[in-house]
């Protein structure tokens, strides 16, 4: 298939319901005052469950220091991918990232799996944690395992409370975050056979870095599909999004990427089938990307987002190193914030990741208007520039032709709010 046809057998759907949209899983959202504020209202636990035993994979931050949660997911998935048992949920909470919080926070990753498990009548192992908030503060472990009790209670295929669940995982987000893609297998052209559903729900708006940031992207799918598949699927996904993007330019201690596969749908994906494949490969990488956008759109105190293509590096490693290079520019970022189509400030980032660039052969546009073109300055459309720049959304087009690798950076620019909000006003 092509990827046109490819494409056309998928359809998206934009703030979903979320994970309960995928058969055969059940979730919940509880409020349990883990930050110790007393507010009760704001929900910070939430359950994903799958009675049907689940294949797995997942995805970390390449942090050096990672928390006791991805510590404890890391373990999990590598006993998992062993064969040595299925998976059947998680159990994530915001407001304590329980991170830089030695073996007491290794033990209270283990006992909200253990808890969570235990009360739904599986192994402490078959549970996957995860944690976002503050660095270095203990979890509150008799209020989570309170909010545990709660949400066990409370699990549901609802739409209702699926929503609860992705608003229980939210820090300083601004809104919740979901989608679902939906896709047949069988059939004529995708019309008939069997639908396969992947939904997903995510967290993330500040201390965003590519690989990965301090975000959840938390994904369920009905489709049968072996680990090693899935776990294959699911990092071309996540290079294809969520490491695709940039707020800050610091990488967190607890990103997590994960996706149980519990089979319910009926249709197998296989390598045997290499069209399930692909489909099942497209439709996980655009859940992934609208996820890891909406990430971006609700960074902290952010005001446009950009999006820049790097095209013919030499290598995918140059087109990286540049993209990352401009996207990460406080200069650069803070003409985006300007609404300032301060061109050279692009093109000084590009030349200071020293990749061997050669300017007389770039060509750079804002959307489609040339800005650049083999080391001529295109003065007379600067009124064109402005308008592109002065967009909440545009695209910067960077063209070194040299080779045939690109790289695409979801990134945004810089404010005044941004620095006062971190700094606690």
């Amino acid at each position: 298939m092509t990827k046109a046809e490819i494409s056309s057998r998928i359809t998206l759907i934009e703030n979903s319901s979320g994970l309960t949209d995928a058969s055969g899983f059940r979730l919940a959202g509880t409020p349990c005052d883990i930050r110790g504020n007393g507010d009760l209202n704001r929900l910070d636990l939430a359950l994903i469950f799958s009675k049907t035993p689940c294949t797995a994979a997942g995805t970390f931050t390449t942090n050096d220091v990672k928390s006791a949660p991805v510590l404890h997911c890391i373990k999990s998935l590598q006993s998992h991918a062993a064969g040595k048992h299925p998976m059947h949920g998680i159990v994530a909470n915001s407001g304590c990232a329980n991170a830089c919080t030695g073996e007491e926070g290794m033990l209270n990753a283990g006992r909200m799996c253990w808890f969570a498990a235990n009360l739904l009548g599986v192994n402490e192992e078959e549970f996957f944690v995860c944690s976002t908030g503050r660095i270095g503060v203990n979890m509150p472990i008799e209020k989570v395992e309170t909010g545990i009790r709660e949400s066990v209670k409370r699990l549901s295929n609802s739409k209702e409370e699926s929503l609860r669940a992705a608003d229980a995982i939210i820090t300083t987000d601004t809104h919740r975050k979901t989608c679902t893609v939906k896709f047949n297998l069988g059939g004529l052209k995708g019309v008939g056979g069997t639908t396969v559903t992947i939904a997903g729900m995510a967290k993330g708006a500040g201390m965003i870095e590519p690989n990965m940031a301090t975000m959840f992207g938390l994904l369920a799918t009905d489709a049968k599909i072996s680990q090693d598949l899935l776990q294959k699927c699911l990092w071309h996904a996540v290079g294809q999004s969520f490491n695709c993007i940039s707020v800050d330019g610091d990488m967190s201690t607890n990103d997590t990427v994960l996706c149980l596969a519990n089979g319910e749908s009926g249709a197998t994906v296989s390598e045997e089938d290499p069209d399930s494949v692909e489909l099942f490969k497209a439709a996980l990488e655009m859940l992934c990307f609208y996820l890891a956008k909406q990430i971006v759109s609700d960074g902290e105190k952010i005001s446009r987002v950009i999006t820049l293509h790097v095209n013919g590096a030499k290598t995918a490693a140059d087109a990286n190193k540049i993209a990352r290079s401009i996207g990460n520019s406080m200069l650069v970022k803070s003409a985006w914030c300007g609404g300032d189509p301060n061109w050279g400030r692009i093109l000084c980032a590009a030349g200071y990741a020293k990749c061997g660039i050669d300017q007389k052969s770039l060509d750079l546009y804002y959307d489609d208007v040339p800005v650049f073109l083999k080391g001529q300055l295109q003065a007379d459309n600067e009124e064109r520039w402005r308008e592109v720049v002065g967009k909440k959304e545009f695209e910067v087009n960077l063209f070194l032709n040299q080779g045939t690798h690109d790289y695409r950076l979801i990134s945004t620019d810089l404010t005044e709010a941004y620095v006062k909000f971190n700094m606690g006003e």
